[in-house]
């Protein structure tokens, strides 16, 4: 956790804000209190998140892909309502 004063803090608010975005903690203090905690707005970004992480954890069905059947492909695309009766 880094502590900075006010007069720190409105000095280096553009490298306070890039630290906290990386997630580091940002604390202002007034008179050497601490008095305020500056965090991004969506939360922390996570700098631990690789692509392909999960690769090889779950596997896809090989007829994921195929083609809808054409009574639902005509659902997906409307062009028959729903039936509840059905």
């Amino acid at each position: 956790m880094a502590t900075f004063t006010v007069h720190q803090a409105k000095t280096e608010l553009s490298k306070l804000m890039a630290r906290a975005e990386a997630g580091e903690e940002i604390v202002i203090a007034r008179r050497d209190k601490p008095a305020v905690r500056l965090v991004p707005v969506g939360g922390s970004r996570r700098k631990d998140r690789v692509p392909g992480a999960l690769k090889g954890m779950f596997a896809v069905s090989g007829g994921f892909f195929d083609p809808l059947p054409e009574d639902e492909l005509q659902a997906w695309e409307g062009e028959h309502s729903f039936d509840p009766d059905r």
